[in-house]
């Protein structure tokens, strides 16, 4: 049985994979010798069949010890988990190092083909294993290159079936660097169930929530949406998923946050659809935290209540950052969504330099080779056949990079930000006539559902605030506004390392009219707030500042109804620490570490 294994594993390599007669590994090199025609009565047939039988035999080395390792893995204790890792370390370079051996003699034969005078100097070198280097990089490498070369007409084959990963056909399907960030970001996210989700990569997060929109809806669907998401969101689905002449999709609009407000709605929606739903579907689609307020939705809840009656859940928590929420990291599989989407644009990257976007979900609903089947779910409803390999909004690999290097720094970044939102809503939260929506402020209606749903019970970077209390004219609300330049940054996106402040009901949710505004708290005077990593105290200074111009010229002692200055020194030292020491128990005991 293991030598049928070990064979199968072999066959693997074979340039006629899916149609030898072979039944051993000596068989198979001679035939590979044969395709080829290499004679294997002469030196250099002698040395090939030596060399390509070695391989074989590797191919079929290297799977036992994939088996060995899944088989083992749980139970090792973690000094061991070190050799294991840094002895496949070692083998890695060790077949590069074969690769790099064979480079010379293969460019020695391909220059005695070519003439590399007059008229063949068009004729290109051939760069095959130059990047055979490339392995030893310590960071991933950009592969700027449209298409691949390829090794047969077999492997080439099942790589257009989806059958042979590692053959890449096209960049806009797979590049080297691309599927770096999306391994990277499934580790992040799903940790101890990466192995259960895959991820694509998608040129901006829009592209990524139209992607999956497109993959999951069909005509006359009904979806619920909760309420405050993003205008763009809002935009795409208003104007094209829910035309009649387009998919005719029937747009719920979920107003709560809690899983009883959800059970009660959704029952609500399905009496209303019923007819509509004796034929068509009915999936979820929530923003948590949510554009502009930042607020938190019960995500594990409202997705268990929805796998309970049938549904798809999609969930937006581009806001959150895997720092914040982990959705897919709950133990009971009913409390994750289907799919989680991120917006690689705002704080995963945080350089404001690369727009992308991201749909991570279960491995068999992104992708199966031609002709599979898995949990009843066919290869051709996948996401990368039923959408990514025919849209073509890919992410090229110097975006990808950019992510990636953003990464690195996110944990920290995000740190820094979790400290400076709870100084700062507070700190404005202060003023009795100013009106703070941000769930970092205890007692604020949504403050139970961050500290229940966020990690540490961290809040979420984004808030937003208004002045309809104060009833300021719109000439002061402006000049005032105006002025919070160059502290805070007016600019439209979110999730950059400095703070930008802007009015929603002017810029990021213009699209939706004055009712539907209302109805999601945005007013005129309404300002989101996306925190950044600057000094929070500065911040304050600048502001007071502007009001002490601007408003109380007009409305007189205005700003000296916030905190003290000592207050704000204070407040800060306090979060900062609670915020550290949260950070270092997250570390777990030196023990935990050594085993």
């Amino acid at each position: 049985m293991q030598n049928n294994q070990n064979f199968e594993h072999a066959k693997l390599l074979s340039p006629k994979r899916n149609t030898t007669q072979a039944t051993s590994i000596d068989e198979l090199t001679q035939e590979q010798l044969v395709h080829f025609g290499i004679d294997i009565r002469t030196d250099y047939g002698q040395a090939l069949f030596q060399a390509a039988s070695h391989l074989y035999h590797a191919q079929a080395d290297v799977n036992q010890l994939w088996q060995v390792t899944s088989d083992t893995l749980a139970e090792l204790e973690h000094k061991d988990k070190v050799a294991y890792f840094n002895a496949k370390k070692f083998l890695s370079f060790q077949i590069a190092k074969v690769l790099d051996t064979l480079q010379n003699p293969f460019r020695a034969t391909y220059q005695s083909m070519t003439n590399q005078g007059g008229a063949g100097l068009s004729k290109h070198h051939y760069p095959l294993f130059d990047n055979v280097t490339a392995l030893f990089s310590a960071t991933p490498v950009v592969v700027r290159t449209a298409t691949y070369v390829y090794a047969c007409t077999e492997w080439v084959d099942d790589a257009f079936q989806g059958k042979e990963s590692t053959h890449q056909i096209y960049s806009r399907l797979l590049n080297p660097t691309n599927i770096s960030l999306a391994n990277a970001i499934v580790d992040l996210e799903a940790g101890p169930y990466a192995q259960d989700y895959l991820a694509w990569n998608f040129n901006s997060g829009m592209a990524a929530i139209d992607a999956l929109l497109s993959n999951v809806l069909s005509h006359g669907d009904v979806l619920i949406v909760s309420r405050n998401v993003y205008g763009g969101v809002y935009q795409l689905l208003h104007d094209f998923f829910a035309r009649e002449n387009r998919l005719n999709i029937q747009l719920e609009w979920f107003d709560g946050y809690s899983s009883a407000e959800f059970s009660a709605f959704l029952a609500q929606v399905k009496n209303k659809h019923a007819q509509r739903l004796a034929n068509q579907s009915l999936h979820v689609y929530l923003e948590s935290p949510c554009n502009p307020h930042g607020y938190v939705l019960d995500v594990a809840a409202i997705s268990k209540i929805s796998h309970g009656e049938g549904h798809l859940v999609m969930l937006d928590s581009t806001l959150a950052t895997p720092v914040l929420h982990q959705p897919l990291q709950r133990e009971d599989e009913q409390e994750r969504p289907d799919y989680v989407v991120h917006s690689y644009t705002k704080d995963i990257c945080g350089s404001g330099a690369t727009t992308a976007g991201v749909v991570i979900g279960q491995g068999y609903r992104m992708f199966q080779a031609k002709g599979d089947s898995a949990n009843g779910y066919d290869w051709s409803k996948t996401m990368f056949w039923d959408v990514y390999y025919i849209k073509g909004a890919f992410l090229d690999s110097e975006k990808a990079f950019d992510v990636l290097t953003g990464m690195k720094t996110l944990e920290m970044r995000m740190l820094q930000k979790v400290i400076n939102t709870s100084v700062f809503s507070h700190f404005m939260a202060s003023h009795r006539d100013l009106n703070v929506n941000c769930h970092a402020i205890e007692g604020h209606a949504n403050s139970q559902l961050r500290a229940n749903q966020m990690r540490n019970g961290w809040s979420c970077p984004l808030f937003t605030m208004d002045m309809q209390r104060a009833e300021i004219d719109r000439d002061t609300y402006v000049r005032f506004f105006d002025a919070l330049e160059p502290a805070f940054s007016h600019q439209v996106s979110i999730g950059q390392s400095n703070t930008i402040i802007l009015c929603p009901a002017l810029t990021s949710h213009s699209e939706l009219d004055t009712d539907t505004q209302h109805k999601g708290g945005i007013y005129l005077t309404t300002m989101r707030v996306a925190m950044g990593t600057d000094n929070v105290k500065a911040l304050i200074g600048h502001l007071i500042n502007s009001a002490r111009l601007h408003i109380d010229p007009a409305y007189p002692g205005f700003s000296e109804r916030f905190m003290s200055p000592e207050q704000v020194d204070s407040l800060y030292a306090a979060v900062a620490a609670r915020v550290m020491q949260q950070q270092q128990r997250s570390l777990g005991d030196t023990q935990d570490w050594i085993g």
